[in-house]
């Protein structure tokens, strides 16, 4: 059948909307007629070259959710019309990580820059030529086949506008925050980066009783959402939050730092190293170009004051457990997604969608796909 997709044909150019050719589903597959996808910044990374591609063109996309249209054969377990969340990270269930509750490390994992499945083959052409599906599930093209270690199956009276959301943005934020930070109730926290992941890592610093919630950024209209979404204080730089974090703590500092910045440095990492108390924690959520090295850090000040560098991806979650907890939250009204979405828009705009979110006036662009 035919897709349409946005697909990138190399670095520092524009999303295209093409004509793709998908493959039926196989055994373990899934087709997945998207509803609604995030626009992340992991994404635009591809355009930047931040993150390389092992394939050009690739069909990007991770954060979205749809309908079940069609199931390989002998892949048991599922129905047509089934409401899927996809992760970004497959979980097969049974590696070393897998089996320990570290979903998210899963060794299939390894194949997300690949954009072909374990055996090599791929899923969509263009014209007979392979494309690249990210993370193997390509969520910016309206129908994708995905393999059944990438689905979560949810409620089917659960919007899917907003459920695509705990796919990627909302699970890494609110998990960087309950799982990675170490937080206690009475915590203070900061929160450097108020994007899609930031503005989550404040819903989940708040939900483990930080007392102070700190969120740090330059767009002030970010700053006003971070307040809306549990922020205690909100400041323009890490100088201003790092200051305060102190004179709340007797001099100490900050428990921990989650970094979240859309393009993160170390510098960024060493600017929460510098804010937070003895036996602190730096969260490491965001990243940047891939081929960057060193954090400018004293290796003796995080030894005297026993400081902890913590990398975390996906929030340190288990996707196919955490998803549907994260929506039942949302269902309990202890979780916001509606609010997190500025605006939507067409495949058509995903260009515009993109400007929006470099402009700083998006917490998250969500496309609607069309059919």
């Amino acid at each position: 059948m035919l897709a349409r997709g946005a697909v990138l044909r190399g670095v520092g150019q524009k999303w295209e909307i093409a004509d793709l050719e998908l493959d039926d589903a196989r055994q373990g597959e899934l087709l997945v007629r998207m509803a609604a996808t995030g626009l992340c910044h992991s994404d635009d990374h591809y355009v930047t070259g931040d993150f390389p591609a092992a394939l050009w063109p690739i069909c990007a996309g991770h954060e979205g959710a749809g309908v079940v249209e069609g199931i390989g054969p002998n892949t048991l377990g599922w129905e047509l019309g089934d409401h899927v969340v996809l992760q970004f990270i497959p979980g097969c269930g049974r590696c070393r990580f897998c089996a320990s509750g570290r979903q998210n490390l899963c060794g299939t994992g390894a194949r997300m820059q690949t954009g072909a499945r374990a055996d090599g083959s791929f899923r969509l052409r263009e014209n007979g030529t392979p494309v690249a599906q990210m993370a193997g599930i390509s969520t910016f093209a309206n129908y994708s086949v995905v393999n059944v270690d990438s689905a979560v199956k949810i409620a089917k009276d659960l919007p899917l506008d907003k459920a695509c959301l705990v796919g990627c943005g909302v699970a890494t934020g609110f998990g960087s925050a309950i799982n990675s930070a170490g937080i206690e109730a009475g915590d203070t926290v900061i929160v450097m980066g108020i994007g899609g992941i930031g503005i989550n890592a404040v819903q989940g610093a708040a939900s483990e009783g930080a007392m102070n919630v700190v969120a740090v950024d330059p767009v002030e209209f970010k700053r006003e959402k971070a307040m809306e979404f549990g922020a205690t204080h909100a400041f323009a730089t890490i100088q201003e939050a790092a200051d305060f974090a102190r004179s709340v703590t007797d001099g100490q500092g900050a428990d921990s730092a989650i970094v979240c910045v859309g393009v993160t440095t170390g510098e960024h990492i060493a600017q929460g190293f510098d804010a937070i108390r003895k036996g602190g924690t730096v969260v490491m959520t965001g990243v940047g170009s891939i081929v960057t090295k060193g954090i400018p850090i004293s290796p003796t000040e995080m030894t005297l004051y026993q400081k902890r560098l913590q990398g975390v991806i996906y929030g340190s979650m288990s996707p196919s457990k955490d998803i549907p907890r994260l929506l039942a939250m949302y269902q309990a009204g202890k979780l916001r997604l509606d609010e997190l979405v500025t605006r939507t828009y067409r495949l058509s705009e995903i260009n515009q969608g993109y400007a929006d979110m470099h402009a700083g006036i998006n917490l998250r662009g969500v496309v609607i796909h069309e059919h």
